[in-house]
């Protein structure tokens, strides 16, 4: 066995020699697999849920079909989620700096 061999036998991952070996290519042609499967799931979820809900919020009524009102309380979600984390992202990042 070679040095480029780990010992289950597989090549190792960063071997330039191995042709099947990933790349940012691969990875992004994968990331737009999962992509278009979500966004089909996505589809058929908003064709099998057009009935209609009533939502109130501080006085305002609304009357969207059941999918789009679970879908904007779904980006609503990721937002706040995405807020909070980047916030956290940047206070550790200056805790770092200030540690240089």
């Amino acid at each position: 066995m070679s040095e480029a061999h780990d010992p289950t036998g597989r090549q190792a991952p960063r071997d330039p020699a191995n042709p099947l070996r990933g790349s940012r290519t691969s990875r992004f042609w994968l990331a737009l697999v999962a992509l278009i499967v979500i966004l089909l799931l996505l589809i058929i979820f908003v064709a099998q849920n057009t009935r209609q809900v009533q939502l109130s919020f501080l006085g305002w009524d609304w009357h969207p079909p059941l999918a789009v009102a679970l879908l904007v309380s779904v980006v609503g979600g990721l937002a706040i989620s995405a807020t909070v984390g980047t916030l956290r992202l940047l206070q550790v990042h200056r805790r770092v700096r200030r540690t240089r």
